[in-house]
């Protein structure tokens, strides 16, 4: 199983969405500045995964997501309230 995940940077104010095969390893590793792309923005909250049985369809969603953004996305699929 895959997921496709999306965090947030109370320090920034920004999104990230990545995908994975072990979400609490990489949730550990964004927190500890392992990844540069989001060292910046430590500390990192998961905001919510999806759930996919395999790499070519989070890669999929996780494209779909970054296209349409994060916070547009969450608010198509019913997660945030305008």
């Amino acid at each position: 199983m895959f997921c496709v995940y999306i965090l947030y940077s109370l320090s920034k104010g920004k999104y990230y969405i990545g995908q994975t095969n072990n979400m609490e390893d990489r949730l550990r590793r964004h927190n500890s500045g392992y990844s540069l792309s989001t060292k910046n923005g430590i500390p990192w909250e998961l905001i919510t995964s999806f759930s996919l049985p395999n790499r070519s369809d989070a890669i999929i969603l996780e494209k779909k997501i970054k296209a349409y953004g994060a916070k547009r996305y969450l608010i198509s699929v019913g997660f945030y309230e305008q």
